[in-house]
C-alpha cells in the first residue's frame, strides 16, 4: 500500500487536504480509516446519478469493444453518441467533436470560435473557472494571470454581478466587433452559484447576435441536470453556438468531454481546425456515456422532478437554519451555494463539516452543496442534520 510520504514524494497535489479513498457507494464516500461520509460533493458534478449507478455499471462491465480506436479511423459508437448528444442539447447544436475532459473541449471551443469569425479576442466572466489549459486559464479568473504572465492576450471580463446594468459594459466590448466569442456557466458554480438576471442573458444574446460574437456556454459542470434542467441555458431560453459538456457524461467511470456547435461553427472547423484528441472518445468511455445518456432519456421527467422536489427540500431546510455569521443562500436544483461574506470562516465550516462525515466544497466565501441528483430524502436529510450541526 501506497504510504502518505510516498504520495508527497511522488505526486503533485492540488490540495494540501488528505482523504484517502478506498470506496464509494451511492452519496457515501468510504476513506482508508474505516470512516463514511456524506458525499455533497459528488466529484464536483461528476456523480450526478450517485456512485456505483447500477445503469453504468453494467455497461462497463459488457464492454466488449476495442482497447483503442485510433482518431483517423471510423467507430460506429461515436456516432451513436454524438447522434444522442445533439438529440438533447438545445437550441441549433448539430456536431460534436471529441475532447477528454472539460478542459480540453473549453479549448477546442475556443480554437473554433476563432476559426469561424477570423477574430482573436474573448470576454468572460471575472473569477470564473474554464479549466487548467492555457486557453481555460486565460478566459478565467485574472488571478491566474499574476503568475502565469504569458497566458493568452485580448482576453476581456465582465464582473459581477450579471443584470441589466452590466449589458452595457458588454456592448462596450463588442461593438468593435472584434470579439470571437463569449464564454461563460449559464450558472457559475465556481462563484458560488452565480445566477445571472434573465435579462442579462437574453440582452448578452441578442447583443452577441447583433456584433457576430459567439456564444460558448460551458455546461461542463452544469450539464445533465444539475442545475434543474437538463441544461442550464434552457433557463434562460438561450441558443449558444457552442456548447461544452464534460463530468457526469459518464459518471465518473470514464474520462470523457465533447464540444458541440452549430453546423456552421462545425465546418469551420472541420476545414481549418485541429482537433486532434488521442484518448478523446475511448472505447469503454464511450460504451458508458452511451449509457448514462440513454438513462437520462429514459428517466428525465423523473429525474428533474426528483431534482426539484430534494431542492425545495434543502431550500426550507436550509432558511431555517441558524447561522452563526449571517449568510444568503443561491440555489439552482441541487447546485447550492451558501454565501458566508467571509472566506476564512467558509473554510472553517468545510473543515468541521468533514470532520463530522459530510463532504462539502468552499470557494472563496461560498459554500458549495452538490449532491447526487437521485440522492434519497433521508440521506439528504443527514447530510443537512450534520450541516446545520457546523454552521
Amino acid at each position: 500500500m501506497t504510504s502518505k510520504s510516498d504520495e508527497r514524494q511522488f505526486l503533485a497535489r492540488e490540495s494540501p487536504e488528505d482523504l484517502q479513498v478506498v470506496r464509494t457507494d451511492g452519496s457515501f464516500l468510504f476513506d482508508a480509516e474505516g470512516r463514511q461520509y456524506v458525499d455533497f460533493m459528488m466529484g464536483w458534478c461528476v456523480g450526478n446519478f450517485g456512485w456505483g449507478n447500477a445503469v453504468l455499471l453494467e455497461a462497463a462491465a459488457q464492454f466488449e469493444g476495442p482497447d483503442y480506436v485510433y482518431p483517423g479511423y471510423s467507430y460506429a459508437p461515436w456516432i451513436e453518441l454524438a447522434s444522442l448528444l445533439v438529440s438533447i442539447s438545445p437550441g441549433s447544436l448539430k456536431k460534436c467533436f471529441r475532447a477528454t475532459g472539460g478542459s480540453e473541449a473549453v479549448d477546442l471551443a475556443l480554437q473554433a470560435a476563432m476559426l469561424h469569425t477570423g477574430r482573436a479576442k474573448f470576454v468572460s466572466v471575472e473569477g470564473s473557472y474554464h479549466g487548467n489549459t492555457i486557453g481555460g486559464l486565460s478566459v478565467g479568473s485574472s488571478e491566474y494571470r499574476e503568475d502565469c504572465k504569458n497566458l493568452l492576450p485580448l482576453c476581456y471580463k465582465v464582473k459581477p454581478p450579471l443584470n441589466a446594468k452590466s449589458l452595457a459594459q458588454v456592448e462596450a466590448l463588442l461593438k468593435e466587433r472584434d470579439v470571437a466569442a463569449f464564454i461563460m456557466e449559464p450558472i457559475s458554480i465556481n462563484l458560488g452559484v452565480l445566477i445571472p438576471e434573465a435579462e442579462f442573458m437574453t440582452g448578452l444574446a441578442d447583443l452577441c447576435r447583433k456584433y457576430g460574437t459567439l456564444l460558448i456556454m460551458d455546461e461542463v459542470a452544469t450539464g445533465f441536470g444539475r442545475t434543474g434542467t437538463l441544461f442550464a441555458s434552457e433557463q434562460f431560453g438561450i441558443e449558444p453556438d457552442i456548447m461544452c459538456v464534460a463530468k457526469a457524461i459518464t459518471g465518473g467511470l470514464g474520462g470523457m468531454g465533447a464540444m458541440i456547435a452549430t453546423a456552421p461553427v462545425a465546418k469551420s472547423m472541420e476545414d481549418k481546425g485541429n482537433f486532434y484528441s488521442t484518448y478523446g472518445w475511448h472505447p469503454r468511455s464511450v460504451t458508458v456515456a452511451t449509457a448514462a445518456l440513454g438513462y437520462i432519456t429514459r428517466n428525465r421527467q423523473r429525474l428533474l422532478e426528483d431534482v426539484a422536489g430534494t431542492s425545495e427540500y434543502c431550500r426550507e431546510r436550509l432558511m431555517k437554519m441558524r447561522f452563526t455569521k449571517p449568510a444568503s443562500c443561491r440555489i439552482a436544483g441541487l447546485a447550492i451555494g451558501v454565501d458566508f461574506g467571509d472566506e476564512s470562516h467558509a473554510a472553517k465550516i468545510q473543515a468541521k463539516c468533514r470532520q463530522e462525515g459530510l463532504l462539502v466544497s468552499n470557494e472563496g466565501e461560498s459554500l458549495l452543496l452538490l449532491p447526487a441528483l437521485n440522492i434519497d430524502q433521508a440521506t439528504a436529510a443527514q447530510g443537512l442534520d450534520i450541516l446545520e450541526r457546523c454552521v
